[in-house]
This record gives C-alpha cells, sequence and structure tokens, in this order.
C-alpha cells in the first residue's frame, strides 16, 4: 500500500537538502535508477530495453548480488551505467546498529570498487539506503565519509502489489520533468509493472525530446 507520495513534495526536499532529490538542470534530462540487482534476466532485461532507446541509467546494486552475478554488474558497466551502492545485505537501517550498517556499506563499496575500472571513478560512493529510510547518525557518518546520498524525486511503486501496472506509469507521467531522479526496481518482485512501464516511459519522454543520463559526481555538483 502506497504511503509515501509517487512525486516527492518540496517541503520534504526542504528538510533534508544534504540528499539529493534531483538535478539542478533546465534541459530535458531524466535520471532513471534501478534498486535491487543485478537480478538474472530482470536486470538483462532492462539493459535491452535501455539501449533500444540509446538511454543509460544508473543501478543501486545489492552487494550479495554483485557477488553472486558478476557477469551481470559487468555487463552494466560495459553499456556505459552507473552503478551506486544499496548496501551489501539490503539492510533496514532503522533496525540496524549504525556501526554494522556503516560496516555493511563499505563491505558492498569494497566490492564494487574492485570490480569497477579507473574510468568509472566519476560515479563512486554513490549510495541510497534500503526502502528510502536510515537513521540521521546513519547518514552523517556517511556524508562524512564521501558518500553522496541519492533520493529521488518520483517513485514508481513498481514494487507494491497493490499497485496495478497502469498505476505504476501514471505515477511516473507526467510527474517526472527536467532533472527528476525515478526510481525502479530491476527485481522478480517489480517485473510485472517494470515491465509494463519502462518501455512506456522511454518511448513517451524520447518523444518530447528528452536523454536518459546516468548519474555521476559531476552531474551532481
Amino acid at each position: 500500500m502506497k504511503i509515501i507520495p509517487a512525486k516527492t513534495p518540496g517541503f520534504v526536499k526542504s528538510l533534508f537538502p544534504k540528499f539529493v532529490w534531483n538535478v539542478n538542470t533546465q534541459k530535458k534530462e531524466l535520471y532513471l535508477t534501478f534498486d535491487d540487482g543485478p537480478t538474472p534476466e530482470i536486470t538483462d532485461w532492462v539493459l535491452q530495453t535501455l539501449k533500444e532507446y540509446d538511454a543509460k541509467a544508473t543501478f543501486f546494486c545489492i552487494g550479495k548480488n554483485v557477488e553472486s552475478h558478476p557477469d551481470i554488474f559487468k555487463s552494466i558497466l560495459k553499456q556505459g551505467h552507473s552503478v551506486g551502492n544499496h548496501t551489501f545485505n539490503h539492510l533496514k537501517g532503522w533496525k540496524t546498529k549504525t556501526k554494522d550498517y556503516i560496516n555493511d556499506v563499505e563491505r558492498n563499496q569494497d566490492l564494487i570498487n574492485s570490480k569497477i575500472e579507473n574510468h568509472h571513478s566519476s560515479f563512486k560512493n554513490l549510495f541510497r539506503p534500503p526502502y528510502g529510510k536510515f537513521k540521521s547518525k546513519q547518514s552523517y557518518k556517511l556524508q562524512k565519509l564521501g558518500y553522496k546520498i541519492i533520493l529521488w524525486d518520483v517513485l514508481s511503486y513498481d514494487w507494491d502489489k497493490s499497485v496495478s501496472k497502469e498505476a505504476c506509469l501514471k505515477n511516473i507521467i507526467p510527474a517526472a520533468t527536467e532533472g527528476s531522479i525515478i526510481v525502479f526496481h530491476d527485481s522478480i518482485k517489480a517485473s510485472q509493472n517494470l515491465k509494463y512501464s519502462l518501455p512506456r516511459v522511454l518511448e513517451f519522454y524520447t518523444k518530447k525530446g528528452y536523454t536518459f543520463k546516468a548519474l555521476t559526481k559531476n552531474t551532481l555538483e
């Protein structure tokens, strides 16, 4: 059941100004993000669909999935997408001791860093907390360690079984505008809504003259 609005209200963004909610641009650019992968077949399908529209995106990966599916992770990088950190074990920050949470994030970052080449350094230390929630102390420590906390402007709710595929699409169109960061999930749970919505989002906004870009430290400055 939806409890967070699909379009993040401005007052929420103002409460947490150090987090990244969208990219500050007036250009027709959108920033697709995918959480919880890499996942066999689902991530492969996402990559192929993005390729059809010459679209780039950012994948916030779970460490244990990277470890289990290194070839898919390599494909993400090879096709020119950015990757970010989504913890190693998909932890609930509010239920995890801060020290354990930070260690889990750092474990994942070490894994990611071991697999990316020097020319991918522009997106190192991008982090999105699972469920979009964590303790303030955890966020403070991560930022002190140099992580950019990436949240979102538009949330698709693709994982929510109570949200139809049509409603999932309407959560994005026409809410996404210049610089919007949009959340999808390349997971089995989200696959039905994802496979319906993603091609239609790509088609709709491409016809409107938008391009789809990956997040990098340069775009976030």
